[in-house]
This record gives C-alpha cells, structure tokens and sequence, in this order.
C-alpha cells in the first residue's frame, strides 16, 4: 500500500444542526474511516495519508515529480493524527452533553463573556467538575472569578494555617485576607459592628477584611471562603452586593441565609476541596493553543528568609512574614504586573494589570492611603441620613478619604444628600490627608517581578511599607537596594517571578 486517501463521516456537520437526534448522531461515527487513517498514519516511513482535501494538489505536483518526500509523508500523518483527535474530541464533547448530565462532567454557562457569545459551557474531559452549583447558575466570568479566587483562599489558607476570604472581580482579587481579629474601629469601617457571631468566627473575620479592604471594587463581587461557611460570615455576604459565593461546604443554617438572596438567583458552588488540577494547563487564543505547566510555585513564609537589605538582616517578625504570605498568595493570582501592599493579614491596596510597574506601585498605594483614611477619626465619625444604602455610603466614604469631594455642582448635592445639612462632613485638605498617611506604618509590600526603578520603593515608602518582597536580576538592583537602605525599607528577595494572565 503507498497511498491511503480517506475523508471521515461529517459527526461535526451533523451534530451542528437543530433538532438532531442521538441516533442520527451515532450513525455518522465513522469507525472504518479512522482505522484506516490512523493505520496508514502509523506506517508513514513507507505510506502516504491524505487526510486533507487541500493537500491533494500539493500531492499531486509532488507525485509527478517522481515521488514523494519522507517530510512530506510526516506532515500528511502529524495532519491524520490531529484529524482523528479532533474528531474523537467532537464525539466525546457530544456524548459529555447527552449523557454525562449537566453539572456532573460539564455545565451550561448563562453565557460567555458577554452576553451574545452563547452557547458557553465548562467541563472536564476526566473524573467529574472540582465544582458543584447548590443556587443558581455560573457565567462565564464567574467561573473565572470563583476558580481563580479558590485557588487563592486554599493556598493562602495551606500556607497560614488560618481561614482565608478572597473577594474577586474581573480575575483579580479586590481584597484577600485570613481571620486575624478586628477592633472596634475596623468593625466599623468594614461595616459588620453588628454582626455578633463575628468574634468567633475566623472565616467571617476574613471575608470582613478582604471584602472591606477596597469596598469599590468589591462590589458586585465573586467570593471565594477556604473553610465551611458559618452563620456569621453567611450574614455579611446577605448583605452585600454580589453575585456569588465557592466555598468547600455550608452549615445548613449558612446555606438557607444564602439561598434566599437574589431571590434564590445567587451563585452558591461547593468546591471539592481535595481535587489537585493537571500539571499542565491549555487555554485557547485567536484560535491558538497554548500550553504551559500550572504554576505550582509554593509561598510559605520560608519564602521571604533570604533578606538582602539591610545586610545581615535577622529573621522578619510574625506579622510581616504573615503579611508577605498574604500580599504574595494574592499576586500569583493577579493580572500582572502587579503589587500588592498588606498590613494586618489583609489585603489593602493592589495594583494590577498595569503596563507599568510604577503605576502598579502608585495604584496600589493610592489604594493603602484611601484605606487608611477610612480610619481617620472624621471617617470614623460619618453620620449618614437614615434609609443611605451601603453602597451610597461607601461610595461618599470613598469620595472623602481619597480627596475627591467635588466643591460644587450636581456631583456635591448628591455626596451632601447623604447628610443631614449639619452632618455633612468637610473635605480633607491635602495637608490633613499628608499628616494622617504619615501614621500609616508597618505595611508589608510585594511584587510579582523585581522593581526596575527606585521610584517604586520611594512609592511604596510613603505608604507606611517597613518590609518589600520581590524577585532580583534588574540591572538596576543595587540601585533598588539602596534606596531600601536610605528609607530604612527591609528588602527580601523572592525565589520566583509570579506573572498571572
């Protein structure tokens, strides 16, 4: 045998039009086809396998010429495997479908990024989904979120050995943080003074935090929780604005709080805490295939032992390595570049997706100072009319502490309608702004890839940061290092750049 020519039965032709049936489907499985393609595709070192309509006029010029050449026969039999694997592929996909049931090994998706890109499913092609959905319906987006964010929280909780919270939107976390214990001023900026099981609930302590770090961004956000979700922590997500939660399990209580909201719409996914995804991942763009091994870097607070500046630098306190574990779990899950600034187990500013690392630096900084001055007694002292949703009070919140309060206009009526006439609070100077971040101290700061310029760890400086974490081998390390020193900044090298995209 020299030449083999086969074209297979049209299964993806068919199985695209309305209304076809199982049987119709099955008839064009084409098995006699396949066998003879992959046969000859085997035997390629003596025969030659067309596979492809187009490659018949190559072929044939070939031929002519007297015969055709072993790199020719490799292309036709890698084009015959791929053939024959795409059509197994579109079988199996068919098949996942009509019996695999939906929510099993594949699920229907709302729709895709936006809502004219229909149909949108997510499966797996082994065992069964990491994910069940208890409420409602995922999107597209929100699987990114949820899965991204999950992820997050069962590393970041691995790593700490605490309950961790992430909230998540347009795959970047707005906040991430595990249970450390709140004050009384931090209960009250993140809204949950009243919620009083909060204390002893190190899950609803984390979501306080990652929630209440940058309320703005968090709105409408994906939650993701490490640990069973409590009553406690079931009270604050009602409460907010969002579209869903994934956690590894509900109390029943929990569950029944979060079945309601949405009026029964609100995306509950009970993840399966022990599945481990494949070493390697795959993703589709432009049509092109890309493959890479799952980013399976470990942080721990070993990460952050090696300390470069100052030199001979003992071993960081408690509570900045807990903070570099924090800000660093949080960046391996950031559309980079990205840094992240944390104080307290919590996320509270983070920059991402910028071109420039610098603008990164600015971001997420200009989010650390707007944090810091919700604590300031003026914030803490706002008097809202009664009947102000929480999403109108955070945004006027955000208005005063970033410095934004218009001085006049449609856009100053409506901050002052939050307000009595007499309780509508002054702006902040420039100059109470500067003297309140001055007090911002202890912040631990770090980046998905080293500091090309100094003028990041000058930005990072006047936010407080004692402590920065990133990878070296810039050019301009040394410069990066004392500029450390000159600002009294403890730099620690990071064994592993942590892009996300």
């Amino acid at each position: 045998m020299d030449f083999v020519v086969c074209n297979l039965y049209p299964f993806k032709e068919t199985v695209a039009k309305v209304g076809v049936t199982v049987p119709e489907a099955v008839e064009e499985i084409d098995i006699g086809g396949v066998t003879l393609l992959r046969a000859a595709a085997k035997n390629h070192a003596r025969v030659t396998i067309l596979s492809d309509p187009t490659d018949y006029p190559g072929f044939l010029k070939e031929l002519d010429s007297g015969n055709v050449s072993e790199k020719t026969r490799q292309i036709y039999a890698l084009k015959a495997f791929t053939h024959t694997a795409d059509y197994d592929t579109a079988i199996s996909d068919y098949f996942r479908k009509e019996y695999a049931g939906d929510g099993v090994m594949q699920i229907s998706l709302r729709y895709g990024a936006n809502p004219h890109q229909k149909p949108a499913s997510a499966f797996v092609t082994e065992g069964a989904l990491p994910f069940k959905a208890l409420a409602g319906q995922p999107g597209y987006i929100n699987l990114l979120d949820a899965l991204n964010a999950w992820a997050l929280v069962k590393e970041l909780d691995e790593a700490t050995g605490t309950a961790a919270a992430a909230s998540f939107k347009h795959v970047s976390p707005a906040g991430a943080a595990i249970g450390v214990p709140l004050s009384a001023a931090e209960k009250q900026v993140y809204m949950v003074a009243d919620i009083a099981e909060l204390d002893a609930s190190p899950l609803a302590q984390a979501y306080a935090r990652a929630r209440g770090a940058d309320r703005m961004s968090s709105f409408g956000d994906m939650i993701a929780l490490s640990r069973e979700v409590d009553v406690a922590t079931a009270k604050i997500i009602s409460r907010e604005v969002s579209d869903g939660v994934a956690a590894p399990g509900y109390t029943l209580e929990a569950l029944e709080i979060l079945a309601k909201k949405k009026a029964g719409k609100y995306l509950v996914l009970q993840m399966d805490a022990a599945y481990v995804p494949p070493a390697t991942e795959t993703r589709q763009v432009h049509g092109v295939s890309l493959r890479q091994a799952r980013n399976d870097a470990r942080i721990t607070r070993e990460t952050f032992s090696k300390v470069v500046v100052p030199k001979g630098g003992a071993r960081l306190p408690a509570a900045a390595l807990r903070d570099l574990t924090v800000a660093t779990v949080a960046l391996k899950y950031t559309q980079s570049n990205s840094v992240c600034y944390a104080r307290g187990g919590q996320v509270i500013g983070l920059g991402a997706g910028q071109q420039s690392r610098i603008h990164c630096t600015r971001l997420a900084g200009d989010k650390a100072d707007n944090w810091w001055m919700r604590f300031h007694e003026r914030a803490l002292g706002l008097r809202f009319k009664k009947g102000v949703k929480r999403p109108d009070k955070s945004n006027a919140v955000d208005l005063l502490c970033s410095g934004l309060v218009p001085a006049a206009g449609a856009e100053r009526e409506a901050f002052d309608a939050n307000f009595e006439p007499g309780d509508v609070p002054p702006p902040f100077s420039p100059e109470e702004r500067a003297a309140w971040i001055a007090t911002l101290d202890e912040v631990a700061v770090s980046s998905d890839a080293f500091f090309p310029f100094s003028d990041n760890v000058y930005r990072l400086a006047r936010s407080g940061a004692k402590y920065a974490a990133a990878p070296t081998g810039s050019v301009n390390d040394e410069v990066v290092f004392e500029a450390c020193e000159k600002l009294d900044v403890t730099f620690v090298e990071q064994h592993v750049r942590l892009f996300h995209h």
